[in-house]
């Protein structure tokens, strides 16, 4: 589930914010993928090109790697439709029926159908390691003087999560935002809020757990990944997000083959998922996450 899809269908849900830039179209190579394959043994994925470590043209994603599996259970290969996830993506992808499948959505997810989720992630703070903040909440004092770096969708800091809760605590004048739509001629946009805390441009980075722990650990200087606690921010307002499959609401056979292979596969899925340094949480994490979400209103999905 990529961070763009997490924090546009939080600003639109929590915080009545949404993504405001326009649709921008990537090409396949084949000029009609809908056409052409329509009657071969494909799995037709939407994706984005430069969207690291959720996915990106040269296939090194793992929402790339998890398409590859899911297709090859299926005795199928994977066909991609490229658009960039900007406003508009869902709409000129999956309901254009140029593809099938979108890898990565929240488990609760209004534009499509949604497979179970295949993993359940967090927001963590990331900090340089010589630094020792060890910092774990967003009631720590020291936030009030560190220079803190969090992600953006829109023009202002009410549409993230991470904002939120610093502005609800009087956290503004020392706070950085990084756009997760960024510049979108370079490599891997969202990136540059891990590189600012590894340059020691800003001392604290709240962002999205896959994105946090793949870029963290490919940086020079070590850096800590710290999960945000608690998981919920009263009254409710969750740092946690269970993320699955979206497919077209008339899609039930192939809503439910996912589920099948999800469920099989899912020790290979979190093999996967550590391997690119993605935040899991643990059985017992989702329990509890599960209880918070109820007691704010909030929906599990099987």
């Amino acid at each position: 589930m990529t961070t763009r899809r997490i924090l546009s269908t939080l600003a639109t849900a929590a915080l009545s914010a949404s993504i405001t830039l326009s649709a921008c179209r990537h090409e396949n190579d084949d000029p009609a993928p809908a056409q052409r394959v329509s009657n071969e043994r494909v799995l037709r994925v939407c994706a984005d090109p430069n969207n690291l470590p959720f996915s990106d043209s040269t296939g090194a994603g793992f929402e790339n790697r998890l398409a590859s599996m899911i297709a090859s259970d299926m005795n199928r290969r994977v066909v991609y439709t490229w658009w960039a996830q900007r406003r508009g993506f869902v709409r000129n992808t999956l309901t254009a029926r140029e593809c099938d499948v979108v890898m990565g959505v929240p488990a609760d997810f209004e534009l499509t159908a949604v497979t179970r989720p295949y993993y359940r992630s967090s927001y963590v703070f990331v900090s340089r390691r010589d630094r020792r903040l060890h910092v774990r909440s967003f009631d720590d004092p020291r936030l009030r003087r560190l220079t803190i770096g969090v992600q953006l969708v829109g023009d202002d800091y009410a549409n993230a999560p991470p904002a939120h809760a610093l502005a609800r605590r009087g956290v503004v004048q020392n706070v950085r935002g990084y756009s997760v739509q960024g510049d979108y001629r370079l490599s891997s946009p969202p990136s540059r809020i891990i590189e600012a805390v590894a340059r020691g441009d800003i001392d604290v980075a709240v962002a999205w757990g896959p994105l946090a722990g793949y870029f963290a650990s490919r940086e020079a200087v070590p850096l800590d990944v710290v999960p945000v606690s608690p998981t919920l921010d009263p009254p409710a307002l969750p740092f946690t997000f269970a993320i699955a499959m979206g497919v077209r609401r008339a899609d039930r056979a192939l809503r439910d083959t996912l589920n099948t292979i999800l469920a099989r596969r899912q020790p290979s899925i979190d093999s996967l998922l550590t391997s690119y340094g993605v935040p899991l949480l643990g059985r017992d994490d989702v329990r509890r996450v599960a209880s918070a979400d109820r007691v704010a209103g909030g929906q599990e999905h099987p």
